[in-house]
């Protein structure tokens, strides 16, 4: 039988993705990754004993997260201003300068998706994610149909972007 810590921590490292994910999102320096991520954790941390083991994992975690994520971008929107996300428990790489075509666009992908509303920004992570639009659903507190109209219309403005980059 595990212990509540090491259930959480296999838990976290079964997940870590989605942190790096976020964290990748919503902060443009590593210092400031780091401190997402630690905020994540420990946020995490401060709820796991109301995880109730009959649902996912990831999308109680994902749920948590971004909400975490949106409050830290929001505070530390206020106090200074934001880069473009380079590429990038977690240590984050730093990118290398020698770029094939397909990563020159994944970058560009992120730096479109970095410009989208918090919000915006959390669905088409979830999306890219491939979570269902119920679970989207279900981490965001929106319905399915404003999900899918959501996802649609982020679609629509980052093919808008692409086209005129």
């Amino acid at each position: 039988m595990m212990t509540r810590d090491q259930e959480f921590t296999r838990l976290i490292r079964g997940n870590k993705r989605i942190i790096y994910k976020i964290c990748n999102s919503y902060c443009s320096d590593k210092d400031d990754k780091d401190d997402l991520a630690q905020e994540i954790i420990y946020n995490l941390w401060k709820s796991f004993s109301s995880f109730k083991p009959e649902f996912k994992f990831s999308t109680w975690m994902y749920r948590i997260a971004l909400n975490v994520a949106i409050s830290f971008y929001r505070q530390e929107k206020k106090f200074k201003n934001h880069d473009p996300i380079s590429e990038g428990l977690i240590v984050f790489e730093e990118t290398s300068t020698d770029k094939t075509e397909v990563e020159k666009n994944l970058h560009l992908l992120q730096d479109f998706i970095n410009e989208l509303k918090e919000i915006d920004k959390a669905i088409i992570l979830l999306y890219l994610d491939n979570k269902s639009h119920r679970e989207i659903s279900e981490i965001t507190g929106f319905t399915e149909t404003n999900v899918a109209t959501k996802i649609n219309r982020i679609k629509d403005k980052l093919r808008t972007n692409f086209s005129n980059k």
